[in-house]
C-alpha cells in the first residue's frame, strides 16, 4: 500500500525554495550577497509574499540563507555546502596545510562526478520537460555567446550541469550537483579563460555539452549517458590528468552509444 504522504504533492513553498536555491547557484552568488527584496522575488517566481517567506525560511533551515532584522535575506552558503563537504586529505590522511588540491584529489572528485553526472544525464533523458530543456538551452546559448567573444563562461558551465540534474526530477541530485559545481567551479576556469579559448578547450567542451543536450532532448538515455561520460573523460584530459583508470573512458562511451543506436536500428528493422 502506497503511503498517503508519498502521494501528496509538494508544497508550493518547497518548490519555490528549490527554484530559489537553483537561481542562487546560477547567478553565482557568494556567501554574504544580499537576495532581492520580497517584492522582486514575488514577481520573479509568480507567488505571494507568504510563499516567498516560507521558501526563505526553508533555505534558512537548510543553512543556505540567513536573515537580518530589518535588512533582508543573504546567502549564507552556496547551495548544498551547508550540509556536505568533500574530504580533503593527503595520502597520509591529513589535510594539506597550504590548502592545495592534489591531482589525486581532483581525480577522486572527477570519479565522484562521473558516478553522479552520467546517471543524471541518463535519468534526464527519460524525465525531462520542455521547461527543463529550455533551461539547458539557455545555458548553452550563453556559452555559445562566450565562445564568440572569448568571454569567461564557467558559471554558465556550472548552470548547464545543474539544469541537467534538475531534469531528473530528483531534488537531491539537483542539490548535490549544485554543490559539486560550486566546489569544482575553479577547475572549469582553464577551459573558459583566454588560453582555454585559444587552445580550443572551450570549443571542445561546448561541443560535448551540445551532444549531452541533444541526447537528452531526443530522450535517448543510452546516448545521454555516453555523452556525459565522454564529456568527463574530455575534461580529465583537458586538465592533464592521465591516471590509468580514466584511460579510454571516452572511447568506451562512444562505443556504448554506437551499440545502443545499432540495437535500436535493428529493433526498428525487425518491426518493419
Amino acid at each position: 500500500m502506497v503511503n498517503e504522504r508519498s502521494r501528496r504533492a509538494p508544497r508550493l513553498s518547497d518548490v519555490v525554495a528549490r527554484q530559489l536555491e537553483a537561481w542562487i547557484s546560477e547567478q553565482g552568488l557568494k556567501p554574504g550577497a544580499q537576495l532581492p527584496t520580497e517584492k522582486v522575488l514575488c514577481e520573479r517566481f509568480g507567488v505571494s509574499r507568504a510563499v516567498i517567506r516560507e521558501a526563505v525560511s526553508r533555505l534558512k533551515a537548510d543553512g543556505c540563507v540567513m536573515t537580518r532584522q530589518g535588512s533582508g535575506a543573504y546567502v549564507a552558503a552556496r547551495p548544498g555546502q551547508a550540509s556536505f563537504r568533500l574530504l580533503r586529505a593527503s595520502a597520509g590522511g591529513e589535510a594539506p596545510a597550504d590548502g592545495a588540491v592534489s591531482d589525486r584529489e581532483v581525480s577522486d572528485i572527477f570519479e565522484l562526478r562521473y558516478l553522479v553526472e552520467v546517471g543524471a544525464a541518463e535519468l534526464a533523458a527519460m524525465r525531462r520537460s520542455p521547461a527543463e530543456l529550455e533551461r539547458m538551452r539557455a545555458a548553452l546559448d550563453r556559452m555559445a555567446a562566450a565562445l564568440a567573444t572569448g568571454a569567461d563562461a564557467h558559471t554558465d558551465d556550472d548552470a548547464f550541469h545543474v539544469a541537467v540534474a534538475a531534469a531528473t526530477h530528483n531534488p537531491q541530485i539537483e542539490r548535490f550537483q549544485a554543490f559539486m559545481g560550486q566546489q569544482f567551479s575553479d577547475s572549469r576556469a582553464p577551459t573558459w579563460n583566454a588560453e582555454g579559448h585559444h587552445s580550443g578547450r572551450a570549443r571542445d567542451s561546448q561541443a560535448e555539452h551540445v551532444r549531452i543536450f541533444e541526447a537528452i532532448a531526443a530522450g535517448d538515455a543510452a546516448a545521454a549517458r555516453a555523452a556525459a561520460t565522454a564529456h568527463l573523460a574530455g575534461a580529465v584530459q583537458r586538465l592533464g590528468l592521465h591516471e590509468r583508470r580514466w584511460a579510454g573512458v571516452g572511447k568506451k562511451a562512444d562505443a556504448r552509444a554506437t551499440d545502443a543506436r545499432n540495437e535500436e536500428r535493428h529493433e526498428v528493422e525487425n518491426e518493419q
